[in-house]
């Protein structure tokens, strides 16, 4: 079984664009669940069947998460399907005939709104960077690139410079499955873009060779751990006084741009998503602000 997870893991690799906390996570369920069937004596994952996948997911709600309650329906859900996905490659690699995770729908789960930061707050945080030092040139141009654009952290540290066509402004993205987007950018984000590339990188980088835009100061790829470590250092400059993590830039991209008018489907094609329900998790943002504003403004609201 644990043969078929490393090949499963080598297809994962060279199908998908997600980042190696991505594979991580499936390894980790796929462990999770081969070990449970060698508790239940099962060394032939053709004789999983539903009754044993409807033992399992019980079991699942009976471990604790990470805050002490019950293992969260989106946690399960990840779970679930990374199986499925893991019984569908062993159908068509493998030869083993059942997929038992398909009789199985993922639980209902309960859709959060995005965090994001408002247009004036985002002001601050990027106003708020040290231009007069050189990892603060890179960082206010990696953070207004991710702004500009909606960049995924993992988009952002895989961003080349054969990608950003300074003249049109517009950069090309290879986001989550491989698909390929093509996203304008703004003035402000060019002006400090060149200015990390032309006075910054080229310090950074020295003998070394590789296309990679944003680079540390021994020159190697930013990662994005990297990325969330100096988001975290920069907020330590401004006044704030909120937890900002890479995500929620993206989040507010998306967000100003309906508030500012963007058609729907014209956000969906900048975000990268496959489906239009994905982007309508947006339109709730806008909405819960309007309601507040109405709350507070409207004279009979609090009658």
């Amino acid at each position: 079984m644990k043969a078929y997870l490393e090949r499963f893991l080598i297809y994962i690799d060279s199908t998908h664009t997600g980042s190696k906390y991505t594979k991580d996570a499936y390894k980790r369920d796929v462990e999770e669940f081969i070990s449970f069937l060698q508790t239940e004596e099962i060394s032939d994952l053709n004789d999983v069947d539903r009754i044993v996948v409807m033992n399992y997911i019980s079991k699942l709600r009976e471990k604790k998460g990470v805050d002490g309650g019950t293992i969260k329906n989106s946690s399960i859900a990840r779970k679930l399907s990374v199986l499925r996905s893991f019984y569908k490659y062993l159908n068509e690699y493998v030869g083993i005939q059942n997929n038992p995770f398909l009789y199985f729908k993922s639980p209902k789960q309960h859709r959060k709104i995005p965090e994001f930061l408002f247009y004036d707050e985002m002001d601050t945080f990027l106003s708020s960077i040290n231009l007069q030092k050189d990892v603060g040139v890179r960082d206010r141009a990696l953070f207004e690139i991710m702004y500009a654009c909606g960049l995924r952290v993992s988009e952002a540290t895989n961003l080349k410079l054969c990608d950003i066509d300074f003249q049109g402004q517009i950069i090309k993205i290879l986001g989550k499955g491989k698909k390929e987007r093509i996203v304008p950018f703004y003035d402000v984000a060019k002006e400090m873009l060149l200015k990390y590339i032309h006075e910054i990188r080229p310090k950074w980088l020295k003998d070394k060779k590789h296309d990679f835009v944003f680079v540390n100061q021994r020159g190697d790829q930013l990662t994005s751990r990297g990325i969330q470590f100096r988001m975290q250092e920069a907020c330590k400059n401004c006044d704030l006084h909120i937890h900002i993590h890479p995500h929620m830039f993206r989040h507010s991209f998306a967000t100003h741009l309906l508030d500012n008018g963007a058609d729907l489907r014209v956000v969906q094609e900048l975000l990268g998503h496959s489906s239009l329900s994905t982007t309508q998790i947006y339109t709730h943002v806008t909405q819960e602000r309007l309601k507040k504003v109405y709350e507070k403004a409207h004279p009979r609201s609090n009658e």
